[in-house]
């Protein structure tokens, strides 16, 4: 090791000092005859240290001691009906302890609930991460992302609550909330050898829309989709016995709910792991559906709904499901759908979407489709252009193949980017070369009104065939059925006018508030009662014990 003095090679000067002779002219010297020169100190640039930059940032308060009510929790979801729902349950559990939700700026703390199936959501996720530390906010992260990827540089230090331990949240946001980092993402234990869904589905909630129950019926799937990372976070299929799922759907509508959304990432399988199925289930919640209320099936595939077309189609028939469904077909061509192991071929399809339109009247048949899937050649898309261009169907999920990290699919050789924007485009072109609904204008329809749309200038009502219909917002009109008359309409929905007087609306729901907004205030106010009355009984305890020591041991 080389020591400070030591010869080296090309050192020839000891010290920097040597650099500077004490009989040099000094800078004020050399322009003393300049008149017009002023002589002004160079200001040194400041050269900020990343550690500095990081001791900036504001810094989240620790709390020694949580109190409940006198945190604010921000919630925010990206993804599924599925993910939504989980959002419902951990916000309805915060709420219930007796913390407040609120907006983002004024929260102490962020829950941000991910989505793992495209890369962009993934991006908006983490870049919310960033943006709550920046500003010196407690972030606590749950849903696929953490769960199928646990490990990722940008989730360290992070709180995490995985997909089964939702009914923890509480717990985490505390512990967090005292600056410990938690993480939960272990499966629940097996009941009977079997694997549980999730966290019970009787948890308290805090609906964004309170007209909407969204039930997830299972978890997981029984797919190998050579694409798709959320089979890495919810696993293999775990179904919820039928009774809870009936039960929770009582529930809700006793809460006020006039519709009811099943959910899970394939509806089509629920129930093959505990010995059900999805008719099964259906039956069973057509009986407990009040009049004027509906019921919406969610996502299924293929292969799990072919041997129960003739039951699902009977369940679509009744007045109080709406006749709807939800198949993905992803692509046209048999050796990409091979490629991507979805376990069927075109051929099923057809006969899916070819059997329910012969056997439900005006039923809507949605669908998705991946373009530029590695393997996909211009014969293949072209297939896939065939077949959209065959059915018209009316609502059409266009996605660009995304490789998602961990899956077979992100091995394979991508296709030029280029091509697969053309390829996007041209099957958009084709989506928007026809109106389904052009032929709808002076038809009668009957709607249950239950959303604002986007834009927030209308409410929306849906048709038994579950098309949207926008209305004017009058008072009082949530939650009713009414009949409408289609005045105009566009792409993606239907103009009505309200035929009926305000005094004939149907009524669905007799409550259009959460019930347990009381229960939860009551609930927090006993919370800080009990936590008052602690700290009345400590005090009580800590004055009898000074008062029984200088007692014994008077000062001298």
């Amino acid at each position: 090791m080389y020591h400070l003095g030591q010869d080296l090679p090309g050192n020839d000067v000891d010290d920097i000092e040597d650099l500077i002779s004490a009989d040099d002219v000094k800078p004020r010297e050399r322009y003393e005859n300049k008149k017009t020169v002023t002589v002004r100190a160079k200001k040194r640039a400041q050269i900020r240290l990343e550690s500095q930059e990081e001791e900036d940032k504001p810094k989240p308060k620790i709390h020694e001691s949580v109190i409940p009510g006198t945190q604010k929790v921000f919630v925010k979801t990206w993804g599924c009906a599925h993910n939504n729902s989980d959002s419902e349950y951990m916000a309805g559990q915060l709420a219930a302890y007796g913390y407040r939700l609120s907006g983002k700026e004024e929260a102490d703390l962020w829950l941000l609930n991910s989505c793992t199936v495209k890369n962009p959501s993934e991006d908006t996720f983490r870049n919310e991460i960033k943006s709550g530390m920046q500003n010196g906010k407690y972030v606590v992260v749950a849903g696929c992302v953490p769960q199928g990827a646990p490990k990722s540089d940008y989730l360290n230090g992070l709180s995490v609550i995985g997909v089964q331990q939702i009914d923890r949240v509480v717990e985490v946001v505390e512990e967090t909330l005292k600056g410990h980092s938690v993480q939960l993402l272990q499966n629940k234990k097996k009941v009977h050898g079997r694997r549980v869904a999730g966290a019970p589905l009787s948890l308290p909630k805090v609906r964004k829309n309170p007209l909407i129950e969204i039930i997830s019926i299972n978890s997981g799937c029984l797919n190998q989709c050579t694409y798709c990372k959320t089979k890495h976070a919810r696993g293999d299929l775990a179904s919820y016995p039928p009774e809870e799922v009936v039960e929770r759907a009582r529930q809700s509508f006793a809460e006020g709910c006039c519709e009811i959304w099943l959910t899970s990432e394939d509806t089509g399988a629920y129930g093959r792991d505990i010995g059900s199925s999805l008719p099964e289930l259906l039956w069973k919640l057509v009986e407990v559906i009040p009049e004027n209320c509906m019921l919406r099936v969610g996502m299924t595939n293929p292969p799990y709904i072919l041997e129960h077309l003739e039951e699902v189609a009977k369940v679509m028939q009744h007045p109080r499901v709406y006749s709807f469904l939800h198949v993905p077909v992803q692509s046209g061509s048999d050796s990409v759908l091979g490629e991507m192991k979805r376990e069927y071929c075109r051929q099923d399809f057809e006969h899916v979407v070819d059997f329910l339109r012969e056997r439900v009247p005006g039923v809507t048949i949605a669908t998705d489709i991946i373009c530029g899937f590695p393997t996909e050649t211009e014969d293949d898309f072209e297939e896939t252009m065939t077949l959209c261009a065959k059915y018209r169907f009316p609502s059409l999920f266009i996605n660009q193949f995304f490789p998602r990290p961990g899956t077979p699919a992100a091995k394979m050789e991508r296709i030029p980017a280029n091509l697969v924007k053309k390829r996007t485009k041209r099957l958009t072109d084709l989506f928007y070369s026809y109106e389904p609904y052009a032929e709808r204008v002076g038809e009668i329809y009957t709607v249950l009104v239950t959303e604002v749309s986007h834009d927030k200038l209308h409410y929306v009502g849906h048709n038994k065939s579950y098309e949207q219909v926008l209305l004017p917002m009058r008072d009082n009109l949530l939650g009713t059925r009414v009949n409408v008359r289609i005045s105009s309409a566009s792409k993606f929905s239907m103009v009505g006018e309200i035929l009926d007087e305000e005094r004939d609306w149907t009524r669905c729901a007799k409550k259009l508030e959460l019930p347990n907004v009381q229960v939860q205030t009551r609930s927090r106010e006993r919370l800080i009662q009990r936590y008052l009355g602690i700290a009345l009984v400590v005090g009580s305890l800590a004055f009898l014990i000074q008062l029984v020591v200088r007692l014994l041991y008077p000062l001298q």
